[in-house]
């Protein structure tokens, strides 16, 4: 996938002490989201006045949905700032209790291209936090809002912001009996929606290449499950492998290199490997219980799955080349789709428990065990690049006409287990991945 070139100019920035720098805790306890200004960007040419509106408006949805900001009311502003180079009347920010004050400008450059230039302030210190200008095509104004709503995140947190990504997932219509599922692509946001499959096959389980080009799914399109890859640029498809048997639960190495998946021959599920290069397919474990859901640590070190070798479905790790088989979990019930953090500092998984089911976290040697979301049915936990917030899907109950309610949704929640929202899609959906940052 062709991604767009952005060049950034530094207009200068003053690095303040360590004591006294604005910066938001996101270690893990709850707190009340930070106050921020944030008045719309102003426009050099009047003919940008709705342009600057949008990516203000943009911008804004992007931070207040991490749940960490909350958005200043602009009535209750007290200065009019016109541009970037207007200097704040910081008083007049601190009267209405805002701890940051982000302000912008749009104009028009010589070639066509749109330029963006903003600024980042403490309010309580009077300094400049970051200063910079992004130019594009006016085309990409959304990705340019993403990337700017990414750099305050980032200044203000200290990590890495994840809004200009993409998520890929499963779209699904039609009654119960007559189910179409195709594979669909959107932005973060909700924006910009793409079908990539035509729904005559059944699709589930799709996954990003770490380079955004790929994706890996598995379809019934031969009359049993099997792994294909896609092209997302190109819509061209192809068979990953001549198995004999089922192929299913894929997911791309650390490197884009190869794909891992479970591989059922004669009734049993072992785990492969298949170099997308060479065709190569490499056999990790050997085992007569089912052994499916691989996901590498963000090292490629190490690979976590489930199984239920131990007589439930409980989760497993091994290193890479598929030595050293160890279990980690083992609270109650039955654990599956497990999925490692980029930050390699926990592992999501599904638990089915007295009849419910939760999306929950442990870290990575399986100490530390919690649940953050739960549901009739809630699945397939994917996570964002910056391993602060997970996605995942919620099916309401049936009975024999449908669903209740809104029927299968896609919904974010905080690692905290706190700012669950719904990621609104135009119609059911199910089997969220995250992409990695665009930028």
């Amino acid at each position: 996938m062709r991604l767009l070139k952005f060049f950034l100019f530094c207009l200068g920035m003053i690095v303040l002490p360590a004591m006294a720098e604005l910066r938001i805790d996101v270690s893990g306890a709850r707190s009340e989201p930070t106050p921020i200004a944030f008045p719309d960007f102003y426009a050099i040419d009047s003919a940008l006045d709705k342009t600057a509106i949008r990516i203000s408006d943009i911008i804004r949805q992007d931070l207040e949905s991490s749940g960490l900001f909350r958005i200043v009311n602009q009535d209750a502003y007290l200065q009019n700032l016109a541009g970037v180079n207007d200097t704040p009347n910081f008083r007049d920010w601190q009267a209405i209790n805002a701890q940051a004050l982000v302000q912008g400008q749009l104009e028009e450059t010589f070639s066509g291209e749109l330029k963006v230039s903003f600024r980042i302030w403490d309010v309580y210190t009077e300094q400049q936090m970051v200063a910079k200008v992004l130019t594009s095509n006016p085309s990409s104004e959304r990705k340019l809002a993403h990337i700017i709503a990414d750099t305050i995140y980032e200044r203000l947190t200290g990590e890495r912001g994840y809004f200009d990504t993409k998520i890929v997932f499963v779209s699904e219509t039609g009654s119960l009996k007559n189910r179409k599922r195709r594979l669909a692509v959107m932005d973060q946001d909700g924006a910009n929606v793409r079908y990539l499959t035509d729904g005559k096959d059944m699709v589930m389980t799709p996954r990003f290449s770490p380079n955004m080009q790929k994706v890996t799914y598995m379809s019934y399109a031969s009359g049993e499950p099997k792994v294909y890859l896609m092209d997302v640029e190109s819509g061209k498809t192809e068979l990953v492998g001549k198995f004999k048997g089922m192929s299913f639960a894929p997911r791309f190495s650390v490197d884009g290199k190869k794909l891992i998946m479970s591989l059922s021959k004669r009734g049993n599920s072992d785990i492969y490997t298949y170099d997308l290069a060479t065709g190569e397919q490499k056999q990790l474990t050997n085992h007569p219980a089912i052994d499916t859901s691989p996901s590498y640590s963000p090292d490629g070190k190490r690979i976590v799955f489930n199984s239920d070798r131990s007589g439930n479905q409980q989760l497993y790790v091994m290193e890479a080349d598929g030595a050293d088989v160890h279990r980690i979990s083992f609270g109650e019930g039955t654990y599956a789709t497990p999925v490692w953090s980029p930050r390699g500092d926990y592992i999501a998984f599904t638990k089915i428990k007295n009849g419910s089911f939760y999306i929950g976290l442990m870290r990575a040697d399986g100490s530390g065990e919690r649940l953050i979301a739960e549901g009739f049915l809630v699945e397939g936990p994917t996570w964002a690049p910056n391993g602060r917030v997970l996605a995942f899907f919620r099916q309401e109950k049936m009975n024999s006409v449908g669903w209740f309610g809104k029927g299968v949704t896609l919904h974010s929640i905080d690692i905290t287990g706190h700012n669950e929202r719904e990621l609104k899609t135009p119609k059911e959906a199910s089997d969220p991945t995250w992409s990695p940052l665009l930028h």
